[in-house]
Parts: C-alpha cells; sequence; structure tokens
C-alpha cells in the first residue's frame, strides 16, 4: 500500500518533472517500477497528481488564464451577433492568442479515432509501454533529451524573437500529442523546444506551453483515474491529500525555476539530464528483459 511517504514523494516527482522538461509520465513509471506499486495504486494517485498540477498552472498564470476566458465569452458574444470576425488586424492580441491554444489542441483530437482493434490509437500506441519492462522509458528519455538539445541548438539562428503563429502551434500541438502517448517523453520539453525551433521567444513559449498543457493534464488524469476504477481498490484518503498538496506546491515552484533556468541559458542541462537517465534506464531494461528470459 502506498503509505504518506510514498504520496509525498510522488507528489515532489510530479510538481518537478510535470514542469521541467524531464518527463512527469517517465518518471513516475520509473518510481512504480523500482519501489514495487501496483499498477491500479500507481495510476489512480497519478491521476490525482494532476488535480495538483493543475492547481499549480491556475495560481501561475491565472490572470492569463482569466483573460483567455473573458476573450472566449466575447468571441461566443460576437458570434451569436454575428460580428465575429479572423482578421488578424481587427482581432486583440488575446483573442489571437487564443485562436492559436485552438489551433495546438486540434492534434489532441487523433488520439481518440478508433483503430481496427476497437481501441483508440492513444490506447494502442500506450500498450507498448504498459509492461514490466523499462526500456521504452528509456528510449523515450534520449529521445526528450535529442529534442531538447536541438531546441537550445536551433534557438539561437532566430535573432528576431515571435510570437506563436498558425504553422507553429499546430506544430507545438503535434509535438504535445506525441508527449501524451508515451512515458518519457516530455510534454513541456517537447512543446517549449518545438517553439524555439519556430523561433518562438522562450517567455512566450513558457506561458504557451503550459496553458496549452491544461487540457492535456486533466485529460492525462481523467483517463488514468477511469483505468483504475476498472479495478476498484481501497485506497486511503490522507497520502491523496497530501500527494495532490506537494504536487500543487512544488509545481509552482518548478514554473518558478524553469524560467529562471531558460532565461540564464540553462535549458541544455535538462537535455545532458534525460539523454544520461535514458541511456542509463535503457541498459537496466536490457538487462532486466534478459534476466527474466533467463539468458
Amino acid at each position: 500500500m502506498v503509505d504518506i511517504l510514498k504520496a509525498f514523494i510522488m507528489g515532489v516527482i510530479q510538481g518537478i518533472t510535470e514542469f521541467l522538461p524531464v518527463s512527469s509520465s517517465g518518471h513516475l513509471s520509473l518510481f512504480s517500477h523500482f519501489f514495487g506499486i501496483d499498477t491500479e495504486i500507481s495510476g489512480l494517485y497519478s491521476s490525482m497528481l494532476h488535480i495538483g498540477s493543475l492547481v499549480a498552472i491556475l495560481v501561475f498564470f491565472y490572470k492569463t488564464i482569466y483573460e483567455l476566458f473573458i476573450e472566449f465569452t466575447l468571441c461566443i458574444k460576437d458570434i451569436s451577433k454575428k460580428r465575429f470576425t479572423l482578421n488578424s488586424k481587427e482581432i486583440s492580441k488575446t483573442r489571437r492568442m487564443l485562436f492559436m491554444f485552438i489551433i495546438s489542441c486540434v492534434p489532441l483530437f487523433f488520439l481518440f479515432l478508433p483503430t481496427k482493434s476497437g481501441s483508440n490509437i492513444l490506447e494502442t500506441v500506450e500498450s507498448f509501454s504498459k509492461d514490466d519492462s523499462i526500456l521504452i522509458e528509456g528510449i523515450c528519455f534520449i529521445i526528450t533529451g535529442v529534442i531538447l538539445l536541438l531546441g537550445v541548438l536551433l534557438d539561437k539562428y532566430h535573432k528576431k524573437k515571435k510570437n506563436v503563429g498558425p504553422l507553429s502551434a499546430l506544430l507545438i500541438g503535434i509535438a504535445q500529442v506525441i508527449a501524451a502517448c508515451f512515458p518519457g517523453i516530455s510534454r513541456s520539453g517537447t512543446t517549449i523546444s518545438t517553439g524555439l525551433i519556430c523561433g518562438v521567444s522562450k517567455k512566450n513559449m513558457i506561458m504557451y506551453s503550459f496553458i496549452l498543457s491544461i487540457p492535456t493534464i486533466f485529460a492525462a488524469g481523467l483517463i488514468e483515474f477511469i483505468d483504475a476504477m476498472k479495478t476498484p481498490t481501497f485506497i486511503p484518503v490522507l497520502p491523496l491529500v497530501v500527494g495532490v498538496v506537494t504536487s500543487a506546491v512544488v509545481g509552482v515552484l518548478s514554473i518558478g525555476l524553469l524560467r529562471f533556468l531558460l532565461k540564464k541559458n540553462k535549458f541544455k542541462y535538462f537535455g545532458y539530464y534525460c539523454v544520461s537517465l535514458g541511456v542509463i534506464t535503457a541498459i537496466i531494461g536490457i538487462v532486466e528483459t534478459l534476466m527474466n528470459k533467463g539468458v
């Protein structure tokens, strides 16, 4: 049974890795693997920890989120009165940002398209990583590290920074979909790096990436909760509360830390970390697989 200490540790892991570009799903998967937490229990805790992540985003970017919400209601009002327009010269900066968020969210719907097996694309892809091996996680950590280093490298060639546009919004959305499928590929890392590769400024990308994560984190938590409820297990309330609160508090601190490190051009060190962790994890995964086969 997951006790309070383990719930606290999982909350810290979620709070740090959800926002720092090192993959929360990958780290939680490693924690569950090495500490022997049951899959159903781990899934339930992971879904609840996502609530803490959402709270952290709302606390840190509440002003921008509020402005976007007000702008959304104004869009509905304009549509009802037939005053709605997509002319970039006639819309506000906030409304333009809202449109970019919508473009980035479109690729998410492809995850729920049905396949021939009767499941959707997300379930099919996730099935490859839902096993006793951590080899997939290791490979994905390496991919995350390479993407982060590529983002840092190509960002230097963009002298004039810009805001998120339609093309970069679509590419960021695709990057987010890929990260949602595999534990070990960082959502924040891939989206921020994609934005940097497209020439978007660092400050804008951090804000854009984390606000964009709201529907993704909510959906991921909901899916994990539904999966965990298929095999109901008694879970103490106190550890859940400890995990959620810890995730929220650490999450707020992590967002602030990432903003500082990105401003100081320290983003590349996350890439080195992910590549190193990925190599170690992949090696352990291969050794465990060979041992299980009796080689």
